[in-house]
């Protein structure tokens, strides 16, 4: 195996390790969509944007998974991490809160290094690329 495709692979393994998370947590909150929306009440968060948080967490981690336009999605995912450990887990002297806050924190550097990276060639953007060579 050459460095090229040894590459691609973790960009694989990156993109399934990071939509996992979010693909079930996108499903999940449809099947406990009035609690979601309480709780992102209670946090100051209007529950009409909860469509829009089902529709990243979940459409968007299938994108990632499959490698579909991947660099939008990530910065997109960034983004989120960045607004969703801002806005639930803020909570100085609360140990478990920082610590979800910088795991927010952390995975957005990741989706910003996928970003950077791309998807790799085991994607549909590497797919799409090479048909439009053609």
């Amino acid at each position: 195996m050459n460095n090229g495709v040894l590459f691609d692979f973790s960009k694989l393994m990156a993109r399934i390790l990071m939509s996992v998370m979010f693909i079930v947590a996108g499903y999940s909150k449809i099947g406990a969509y009035a609690g979601t929306q309480e709780y992102m009440a209670s946090a100051g968060v209007p529950g009409f944007l909860l469509p829009l948080v089902i529709l990243l967490e979940l459409g968007g981690g299938l994108a990632i998974l499959f490698g579909f336009f991947t660099r939008w999605v990530a910065v997109a995912f960034a983004a989120f991490c960045v607004v969703s450990a801002w806005l639930f887990h803020n909570v100085p002297g609360d140990q478990m809160q920082q610590i979800l806050f910088m795991k927010n924190i952390t995975i957005a550097g990741g989706f910003l290094m996928l970003a950077c990276a791309g998807a790799g060639r085991f994607s549909f953007d590497y797919a799409m690329a090479n048909v439009k060579k053609r």
